[in-house]
């Protein structure tokens, strides 16, 4: 089975070169060019190892790294930066990074701790999302509160997904346009409430406390409580 990798870096040269040389070498290589763009390709795929640059455009790469070990996935992560001090390095492998390569580096360098990194066991760990008494499994495409299988559509499902995410943090209506429709979707945003209000009756069940909440003027939030 091809082992796939997650490519995180904006310099569209250096980009280009590794993700030829990681193809080459008989991986899948997805790129991302941004912390958003790669939390995207992580929400949806799962990766053998990420790579990670540190300085992008929209953030700090790190916050990658914390947002894989924060969910427990069972993806090795390498981070690729020009920043060599000590406490630069501590600060990477301490935030949960398996390896830390200081730029400028050759490509026979990354591939040897791109395969070490892959070779170190990781305990697999289910991908479910759990917020509350809600559950979620990508794989199946199956929601339960409590006991209680949901039958969402596609679109609830997608939006129930990302919000779980996100659980606890408010989500904008332009954010759920842009991720769960598409980014030049030309419609309004009060597609998003419709959808919402779907769903909403879906996870409402009597004698229970309501998960969804409806922040004014911004998004929703997905509450923790059970």
């Amino acid at each position: 089975m091809t082992m796939r990798i997650l490519l995180v870096e904006d310099d569209p040269v250096l980009g280009a070169v590794l993700r030829r040389g990681l193809q080459e070498d008989g991986y899948a290589v997805d790129l991302a060019t941004s912390v958003a763009d790669g939390r995207d390709h992580l929400a949806i795929n799962e990766y053998d190892a990420a790579v990670l640059d540190l300085g992008l455009p929209d953030g700090d790469g790190s916050v990658l790294c914390r947002w894989v070990r924060e969910r427990q996935l069972p993806t090795a992560v390498l981070i690729l930066t020009a920043r060599d001090s000590l406490s630069d390095k501590v600060a990477g492998l301490d935030g949960g990074a398996d390896d830390y390569l200081i730029k400028p580096f050759d490509y026979p360098e990354l591939a040897a701790r791109v395969r070490a990194v892959m070779r170190r066991p990781r305990n697999t760990v289910p991908t479910v999302l759990q917020a509350g008494d809600i559950r979620l499994d990508p794989a199946t495409h199956t929601v339960w509160r409590g006991a209680i299988v949901l039958p969402l559509t596609a679109r609830e499902f997608a939006l129930l997904h990302h919000l779980m995410l996100h659980a606890g943090a408010v989500v904008t209506r332009t954010e759920l346009l842009e991720h769960v429709w598409d980014a030049h979707y030309e419609g309004t945003s009060n597609v998003v409430d419709v959808h919402i209000a779907n769903l909403r009756r879906k996870l409402d069940l009597p004698g229970s406390p309501a998960p969804l909440e409806t922040v004014r003027g911004v998004g929703f939030r997905l509450g923790m409580t059970s």
